[in-house]
């Protein structure tokens, strides 16, 4: 088996994971600055000690509170540090319904990205898609992931071949 490496960052992730948990946060009358701030701020420990797979993440003693540790030494000089450490405690915890959401919208974004390799014929991430629904917990992000299985990755740009070419 070849080990495939796809393309995208946690730059992009982010973007898309907060485009995502404005939208969920909207849909549940949840303060949607508080999501789309926690979700551009969430993956901050991966510039320090990367993204592990849960599987590799067993055998490394601590991460978690190494993660805890990279986030107050990353924000401690930041404005409004205090905030985005307790928004961050509350996405890796879902002690709240911003973080709630936040995680919903991390996991979506996932399962878009597993939507596109699946289109691509990598037809393992087909469990990867299955698995955050059982994961969900808001309404609004379970009927995200149940639209995302009736549509191609591709009807977001599709229409625009409809368009007259001097438009």
């Amino acid at each position: 088996m070849a080990w495939v490496q796809f393309p995208d960052s946690v730059a992009e992730h982010s973007l898309i994971a907060a485009q995502i948990g404005r939208y969920i946060a909207v849909l549940e009358w949840v303060d949607p600055y508080q999501v789309v701030t926690t979700l551009v701020f969430h993956d901050l420990p991966e510039a320090r000690i990367g993204d592990l797979h849960r599987v590799a993440a067993r055998y490394i003693q601590g991460k978690d509170k190494a993660e805890e540790q990279i986030c107050r030494e990353q924000m401690e000089d930041m404005p409004w540090g205090e905030e985005l450490r307790a928004l961050f405690m509350a996405y890796e915890t879902r002690s709240d319904q911003v973080g709630i959401i936040a995680k919903d919208a991390d996991y979506l974004e996932q399962a878009f990205q597993a939507k596109i390799y699946l289109e691509q014929g990598y037809l393992v991430t087909q469990d990867w898609i299955v698995n955050i629904g059982n994961a969900l917990r808001t309404q609004s992000a379970k009927q995200l992931r149940e639209e995302l299985q009736t549509v191609r990755s591709t009807d977001r740009w599709q229409w625009l071949k409809k368009l007259p070419t001097n438009w």
